[in-house]
């Protein structure tokens, strides 16, 4: 099964999504809507879920939660296994499993989607159509598929849901092996004080870890 931090280079490294005029001006607009309401936002907290299911249809979920500073480049993400921390110029990858501390420069480039820009990934690169609603309990979704103009991408297709408010109820990824990457937003705070003691690495906490400087 998939570790962990490959997990996570998934999270952070979908190229940056979608204008082209092969695209569906209806979806266009659902998109414009959703990432004008995210780039307003200066600070956001979100839990997540994921869930992986490969070729062989074998899964592995997690949840996970991002804290995020869109001002300064900061984040963090917590899962079970494994937790990143940003101080916007370097990132610290910590697996707990593996007893081992990671660290690069961060990547604060629109070319590769981080966190600073995981919910607003509607730029170029992509061709879009809107498909039919869809509902997951009481709320109905908007739908919108994506497919790479790169064919030379490891996916084929992104899927996007929306709920009323504009906001992403989750993405899905599949990939050219048959296997299907879903982040689930589940809960979202914006424009809430996050102490900034969330961006900073502190080594005290992960006493008998091997660091590896990879920057």
């Amino acid at each position: 099964m998939m570790k962990t931090h490959c997990i996570l280079t998934l999270l952070l490294g979908f190229a940056a999504l979608v204008t082209n005029a092969q695209s569906d001006t209806g979806a266009k607009k659902i998109l414009d809507e959703v990432a004008k309401k995210y780039d307003s936002y200066k600070t956001a907290q979100a839990d997540f879920g994921f869930l992986v299911t490969d070729a062989e249809n074998k899964s592995y979920s997690d949840q996970g939660t991002l804290f995020l500073n869109k001002v300064k480049n900061q984040y963090q993400i917590r899962l079970k296994d494994q937790q990143l921390i940003s101080d916007g110029q370097s990132v610290w990858t910590i697996l707990k499993e593996e007893k081992e501390i990671q660290i690069t420069d961060a990547d604060n480039s629109t070319d590769v989607i981080g966190p600073n820009n995981l919910f607003t990934f509607y730029k170029t690169g992509f061709k879009y159509i809107g498909m039919s609603d869809e509902k997951v309990g009481a709320n109905t979704l908007s739908v919108i598929e994506m497919a790479p103009l790169d064919t030379k991408k490891n996916y084929f297709k992104i899927k996007v849901r929306i709920n009323k408010n504009k906001h992403i109820h989750d993405v899905s990824i599949y990939d050219k092996s048959g296997s299907k990457y879903t982040y689930t937003i589940h809960k979202l705070y914006v424009n809430h004080r996050i102490p900034s003691s969330q961006f900073v690495f502190n080594n005290k906490e992960y006493p008998n870890f091997e660091v590896v400087d990879l920057r």
